[in-house]
């Protein structure tokens, strides 16, 4: 079998560490970035699609054919924005994507990034958790090939590679000189390396759960 993926935000951290990863896989076919402002890579793999609405991905429905997995990486911080805002930028957002490629017809896994500490209730305390957790539900309910929802904790940057946001980015500064001793905390802490490869080698093989924990991300990327 080989992967032809479509990744959104591969601007962001997470999404760069995906991406190296698909373009360095020999299980890698083509790859098909969408993004509002392009990346720097050029690639024989790579095929790159500037989309500004990000409210509409109607028109995107062609480009989608060909591929079948959609690896799911834009995120916004809740800091600073309400209920309503931040489900606009994470729920509708993520949905939206979800239900262009379920009209392309084709089987797709589809792989999201959550974030450790998420809410399947739906009714816990914290407004984000909540937010994710009813994200990762619909998605788990439309009937994908195979859809996982991927939650890490702590990444640590490989390959030169960096978050756009500035505060995580002084945090991976301060912490990388102790890696060595945080890597034994599989629950706790991976790096951009193994979660591109987990990402690769469950579109590739499946695994047991559908909410994949570091630990998982950590078994899946060895």
């Amino acid at each position: 079998m080989s992967i032809h993926a479509i990744i959104f935000g591969a601007t962001g951290m997470v999404g760069q560490s995906v991406l190296l990863e698909c373009l360095d896989s020999k299980d890698e076919g083509k790859v098909l970035l969408i993004n509002r402002r392009q990346v720097s890579i050029k690639h024989e793999k790579l095929r790159e699609v500037i989309h500004q609405d990000f409210s509409d991905f109607s028109s995107l429905i062609n480009e989608f054919s060909g591929y079948n997995a959609c690896y799911f990486c834009l995120g916004v911080s809740a800091v600073g924005l309400s209920e309503e805002e931040y489900t606009k930028t994470t729920y509708d957002l993520t949905i939206s994507v979800a239900e262009a490629i379920k009209k392309t017809g084709v089987d797709f896994t589809f792989v999201y990034v959550s974030g450790k500490g998420t809410d399947s209730s739906e009714k816990g305390s914290m407004m984000w958790a909540r937010v994710k957790g009813r994200t990762e539900n619909k998605l788990l309910s439309m009937h994908f090939k195979n859809a996982y929802m991927f939650r890490p904790g702590f990444i640590q940057s490989l390959k030169g590679i960096r978050s756009k946001t500035k505060a995580y980015n002084f945090f991976i500064a301060i912490l990388n000189p102790f890696y060595f001793l945080l890597k034994h905390l599989k629950g706790v802490v991976t790096n951009t390396t193994s979660f591109g490869k987990a990402m690769i080698n469950i579109t590739l093989n499946g695994y047991s759960k559908k909410i994949i924990e570091n630990e998982d991300v950590n078994i899946l990327g060895s």
